[in-house]
This record gives C-alpha cells, sequence and structure tokens, in this order.
C-alpha cells in the first residue's frame, strides 16, 4: 500500500505531533507500506531523504522556528502542499492520505481527495480541536471551525490520540463515532537504566508555554527551599523570560537550570540523569514527553486532566493533582521529593505501563488496521 502522509512539522523541527507522524511513518515503512511524507522546509535540511519505503519531502513553507509555527506560516504550508501534491499525486498514485492535524494537513487531504478521489484520515493532535487552549486558539478555532466540519465529515476517519482528545472533539462534532490510537515510545531508545534517588533532580521537557503550566511549579518549589532539589527544564519559547523572572523573584533562580533545546541524544541523557519528571500542565492531548520519561523510569507529577489520566495511574507511576493547584502541586512535590523509595517504586511501575500498553509499533499496527479498512 502507498501512503501519503501530510504534517507541518517533521523531525527535527515541531513538537509531539512530528515525533509521532515520524515514528509512525518509520514503523509502517518497516512492516511493508511505501511511505511518502510531506513537511515543512527549514534552515538546511534536506530537501528530500529516502530510505527504504521511506521519503521525506521538504518544501517551502517560510517556517521561521524549529519548535513552532505561526498562522500565516500554516496558511502557506497549506498552500504551498497543496499545490506540490497536485504535481505528485500522479507519480505517487498512494491508496490513502493520512493527515496529522485537521488543519493545515486535513485541508490538504480534502483538496487531494476532491481532485483525485483519494481517501484520507485525520489524525487529531489537539490545537486542532476546538475548545482546546482556548486562552491560545479561541479566535482561529472560530475561523477554521466551519472548514473543520467538512474536513471531518469527508474524512473517512477521525482518530484522536486519548480519550479526552476525543470528547473534546465529539462535542465540537458528533456525527461519528472517533477512534482512540494513543501515543507510543521508544522503548529502546528511552530504556530504563539505574537512577541516583538520593538527590531529588527533576526534570520537565517542552515548549515554554502557558499551556505547559510551568509558572505553577516554580511557585510550588518556591515553598520547598528546605527540601533539597534542582530542576531542569529543557525547552524553549515566549514564556521563557518571564519564567526566568519569576523564579528570580521568588528566590529559587539558582535551582532552576534552563538547558533550552537539545538533541534527541542529549534529552536522553537528561531523562538518565532524573529522578522524578514534572508536568503540570493546562491542556493536552497525550503528551510524548511523559511517555519518554515513564519509559525512562521516572516517575511523574502531572495535572490530573485527560491525556495524564490516562498515562499516569495515581499513586502507583505518580501522583495527579488538580489543574492550577497550587498547594496540591506543592504537596505531591513534597511527597516524592522527600522519598527516594517511593520515587524508585513508582518509576519501575511507569516502565512496565508503556511496556504494556504504548509501544510504537503497537500504535503503527493500530493504524495498520485502520487503513486497511479505507475504501
Amino acid at each position: 500500500m502507498r501512503l501519503l502522509l501530510i504534517n507541518s512539522e517533521y523531525p527535527p523541527i515541531g513538537g509531539g505531533a512530528g515525533n509521532a507522524s515520524a515514528h509512525i511513518a518509520a514503523c509502517l515503512a518497516k512492516s511493508g507500506y511505501d511511505v511518502t511524507v510531506v513537511t515543512s522546509r527549514f534552515d538546511n535540511l534536506p530537501h528530500k531523504e529516502q530510505t527504504d519505503n521511506l521519503t521525506v519531502h521538504r518544501i517551502p513553507s517560510l517556517r521561521r522556528k524549529q519548535d513552532r509555527s505561526g498562522a500565516v506560516e500554516q496558511i502557506l504550508f497549506m498552500i504551498s502542499a497543496s499545490l506540490w501534491t497536485l504535481q505528485l499525486i500522479p507519480r505517487l498514485k498512494p491508496s490513502t492520505t493520512l493527515a496529522f492535524f485537521g488543519v493545515p494537513s486535513g485541508a490538504i487531504a480534502w483538496v487531494i481527495k476532491k481532485l483525485f478521489k483519494i481517501p484520507y484520515i485525520v489524525s487529531l493532535r489537539g490545537g486542532d480541536v476546538p475548545g482546546f487552549r482556548p486562552y491560545d486558539f479561541d479566535f482561529y478555532h472560530k475561523l477554521v471551525s466551519p472548514l473543520l466540519h467538512i474536513i471531518w465529515k469527508q474524512a473517512f476517519a477521525v482518530v484522536a490520540n486519548s480519550n479526552g482528545l476525543r470528547n473534546l472533539a465529539q462535542s465540537f462534532d458528533s456525527r461519528f463515532e472517533i477512534p482512540i490510537i494513543p501515543n507510543g515510545v521508544d522503548l529502546d531508545v528511552y530504556a530504563m537504566k539505574e537512577h541516583d534517588w538520593s538527590t531529588p533532580r527533576i526534570l520537565s521537557v517542552g515548549r515554554i508555554v502557558h499551556q505547559k503550566g510551568l509558572d505553577l511549579a516554580v511557585h510550588a518549589l518556591s515553598d520547598l527551599k528546605d527540601l533539597n532539589w534542582e530542576w531542569r527544564i529543557v525547552g524553549d519559547g515566549p514564556e521563557m523570560n518571564a519564567l526566568k523572572t519569576l523564579a528570580a523573584q521568588l528566590g529559587i533562580s539558582d535551582r532552576v537550570i534552563f538547558q533550552g533545546w537539545q538533541s534527541r541524544a542529549e534529552l536522553i541523557q537528561c531523562y538518565k540523569h532524573s529522578n522524578l519528571f514534572l508536568f503540570p500542565s493546562r491542556h493536552e492531548g497525550m503528551p510524548n514527553a511523559v511517555l519518554e520519561a515513564m519509559a525512562s523510569g521516572l516517575p511523574v507529577i502531572a495535572s490530573r486532566i485527560a491525556g495524564y489520566e490516562e498515562l499516569v495511574l495515581d499513586s502507583e507511576t505518580g501522583l495527579l493533582v488538580e489543574s492550577e493547584n497550587k498547594e496540591a502541586l506543592r504537596n505531591a512535590l513534597r511527597d516524592l521529593l522527600a522519598d527516594p523509595t517511593l520515587r524508585q517504586r513508582m518509576g519501575a511501575a511507569s516502565r512496565r505501563r508503556v511496556e504494556q500498553h504504548y509501544s510504537w509499533e503497537n500504535t503503527a499496527r493500530q493504524y495498520a488496521a485502520l487503513l486497511e479498512k479505507v475504501k
């Protein structure tokens, strides 16, 4: 089967959705699919990469930042990818298109279907679902909602990566069922290693934006100066300077290490060096960073929100706290920072959970089963 996968972000650019699409593409190619990926061009990355059964085309979209893109860049990608794929389709002759994000990729898949009768599947990732992060996306969602209704209706299937995201999607459009295919994690790359559990070393990974709730963690940790800990933050984003200022104001800047974006090899070392993962997000789909932390054998403190409740088993693989509750977050941190034996036990349980439920191979098999049903 020939598959066209469209995503405006693909490693090394973008976040969790790019990472997910790359792993799924690689697993499907390994299983015999002929996979072609269309994504954004960035910096000096090669315009075309090809390995066995997997070809990646990076097309012009004027993307300016590695970790994120704006509305104008997304529109440009939608136009550029639509024009580029019109030339590609007659030669490629894909049987199905897999679009990551309803917009912009779903819109491109819809155009392909209209012109070439090629069916498509939409993989919802979070920001493309109305109601997700309203403080960031409310105006954008109001603009694209009519288009999303059309794109979803014409799709062979619309897939969510978590139960919470499915519920949000169905509250927007309840005309059809939305199956869940969860994210996965590379169990070999993020293999559990022996951690030093004595001195608490906290890790957070991701974009430094309001959504991630790192400001809540700064407030919570500022009340725990009596404990010995350090906190490494891997990532970058528009809230970086504000977060640094807040840490300084609350007197913990000497314990908070901002490491910026790291290569995968460097990130793996960050997981190995740490012994507690902290992720107090306000909204999520199904975050890859939490899966990577659990695969690395780390206990997780996270918000009790959709996406986390399916991953983190409260009091077994970590602790869940109510979103925006700084006091509850502080208490959870105190419990785990003060108890290395508990952290070790929860970390081992985290690894067992992802081994049982969240490999990329299992995720790809579920997509393959859905692709086999496409008519």
